[in-house]
């Protein structure tokens, strides 16, 4: 059964969390010397901090309260900040190095500094993201954090806006395009400074039920997690071309339309569960890739990418659905020049489920007029009742369960209705430009954006046909075998930094990680093992569809099938050397 909110149990010292207001509170007191002081709490853009606000005054008592916000730039003056990196695209910006402390008004903070002795009180509480501006050093340090995905929900809901503009009302597709480009950057790089300093973290991903642990328990969870086999909390978000094999198979809630997506290997965005005693506490994974990179991610690829977790797995269901909208990414030098980014989203369609009329759009027809084919995706966009005729530029293939179709950026694609694909790719995946949706809306009822001109601009044209038959598809070959276990080499494109290894297996296979991040997927079998040879880490247990990541410093690990002698299979991802490296990890 797939393991919808899968977690890690810690083993601290102090082997349990706090839990709700009147907990937190009395540690608050507690941990201040006289029971008075200056406590900050810095907080991660879209924690409700009225609401927090409100319980510490409801179980603190009287006691006065500081909030950043009150330190800010002006709306207007932090719309002419941001400006330059978020143009008037509804999708796509800039990426920046802009900080919280470009938000401030320096001769507010100054102002507020000099009039904290003045204000002294049994208790004094600064809250909020960019709290930690005000002094060097406070009695007591805390840091509230949630995940991204809750912080979407509660975009979708109207419930916050974007860092310090009052835009709740604004349509939540654009809040989130400020969040990616600007509010989560800059609070990332505060993220850094303040949350090895602070005392304790705070989960806010329930209000109601805020979770508090110290930093030495954070810290000891953190390492835990990079010496051992792990998955993340997978996400569900239904699309206009969704399915219902996910619904289910996953035994998903019936209240949405569909399931498009599964995010179940996104660490950007995912959160990661950390069980402590019988508690539950809820961070964001990127926390582990911020403060844990080379033990995560191996020393050769934070060289090359930084603390970027480079490698996505996620799920696309359009079982009793649609198309996905026909699309294309940008070229490498395209994406650095025109966005900021450091590298674009190669991927590529493992099929895991396909009905008999399953299949996937790659590549271009031969002999096609390419002036003709832009200037018929111009006027279908340009005239609601033009249809694009898709099918007489570009390849549709069947799709089998466990094809392989392999598309470096620049390859026209999308999968067709009727398939469950495992998507892997590198990780910049905003950037997609929509070239055709098949005249639909999204499922706000509005147009969903389509981007003609990057997307033209980006299309590799001589990828046809043949070329697209012998270099894209199924190209596995096995390259090790023994007793009771095969290893293909199944892609990706040599255009492509991401290779895949499949693995079928009815024993207990070896694996290595050599000092690079490996993220698998049982793509076959119902259930298999994942254990470490010297014991290192306790026995890991994966369903079928499940991604799980196992980080560079786990090294020597072994995958078997829970039952012995049923037939499984896992896809791997890593990232390939280099080309000045002559290593290449193998089984």
């Amino acid at each position: 059964m797939y393991d919808k909110t899968p977690y890690l149990q810690v083993t601290t010292q102090d082997s349990d969390c706090l839990d709700g207001w009147p907990a937190i509170a009395e540690a608050i007191r507690a941990s201040l010397p006289t029971g008075s002081g200056l406590v900050c709490i810095e907080c991660y853009p879209g924690v409700f901090v009225d609401e927090l606000s409100f319980f510490l005054h409801k179980e603190l008592g009287p006691h006065l309260q500081l909030f950043a916000a009150d330190w800010y730039l002006s709306p207007d003056q932090i719309d002419q900040l941001v400006e330059p990196y978020l143009s008037d695209d509804p999708v796509f910006g800039r990426m920046n190095s802009l900080a919280i402390r470009d938000f401030i008004d320096s001769e507010k903070l100054e102002a507020t500094r000099a009039d904290l002795p003045s204000m002294a009180t049994d208790i004094t509480i600064v809250i909020g993201t960019g709290a930690s501006f005000l002094l060097p050093k406070f009695d007591l340090l805390l840091y509230a954090d949630m995940a991204r995905w809750e912080i979407q929900q509660r975009q979708r809901r109207g419930e916050i806006g974007n860092l310090g503009i009052p835009n709740r009302s604004e349509r939540s597709s654009l809040k989130y395009k400020r969040s990616f480009f600007i509010d989560w950057r800059a609070a990332d790089r505060l993220k850094t400074e303040v949350l090895p300093r602070s005392n304790f973290l705070i989960d806010t991903n329930i209000p109601s039920l805020p979770k508090m642990i110290s930093t030495e328990q954070l810290q000891a969870g953190l390492s835990a997690t990079v010496h051992q086999p792990f998955r993340v909390v997978p996400f569900f978000d239904p699309g206009p071309w969704g399915g219902h094999w996910m619904e289910e198979v996953f035994d998903l809630p019936r209240d949405q339309a569909n399931y498009a997506w599964c995010f179940d290997c996104v660490p950007e965005e995912n959160s990661l569960l950390l069980r402590f005693g019988k508690k539950t506490v809820e961070i964001p994974a990127l926390d582990l890739v911020l403060f844990h990179p080379m033990e995560l991610l191996g020393q050769a690829v934070v060289s090359r990418f930084g603390a970027e977790f480079p490698i996505r797995f996620d799920l696309l269901d359009t079982f009793e659905g649609g198309n996905l909208s026909l699309q294309v990414h940008p070229r490498n030098e395209y994406i650095q020049r025109e966005f900021g980014m450091k590298y674009t989203q190669d991927e590529s369609y493992y099929i895991l489920e396909a009905k008999p009329n399953g299949s996937v759009y790659l590549g271009l027809k031969a002999d096609i007029n390419c002036e003709t084919m832009a200037k018929e995706l111009r006027a279908a966009q340009a005239d609601d009742d033009t249809e694009f005729e898709a099918e007489r530029y570009v390849n549709r293939f069947p799709a089998q369960k466990h094809d392989h179709f392999l598309i470096p950026a620049g390859t026209i694609h999308c999968s067709g209705r009727d398939t469950v694909v495992l998507e892997i790719s590198a990780t910049p995946y905003i950037f997609t430009f929509k070239l055709w949706d098949w005249g639909r809306v999204g499922l706000d009822g509005r147009p969903r954006p389509i981007h003609l001109d990057h997307g033209i601009e980006n299309i590799c044209w001589d990828r046809t046909t043949t070329w697209v038959e012998q270099a894209l598809i199924n190209r596995s070959e096995t390259i090790a075998e023994s007793d009771g276990w095969r290893e293909e080499l199944t892609g990706l494109h040599s255009a492509q930094f991401i290779e895949t290894r499949r693995h079928w297996f009815t024993g207990t296979v070896p694996h290595d990680t050599k000092g690079n991040l490996n993220v698998l997927n049982l793509v076959h079998g119902p259930e298999a093992i994942v254990e470490s040879p010297a014991g290192a880490f306790p026995p890991f247990t994966v369903h079928y569809a499940e991604s799980f990541i196992v980080p560079a410093a786990v090294g020597a690990y072994t995958i078997r099938p829970a039952t012995p002698g049923t037939t499984c299979a896992t896809i791997k991802a890593f990232v390939r050397p280099s080309p000045a490296c002559s290593c290449r990890p193998t089984t």
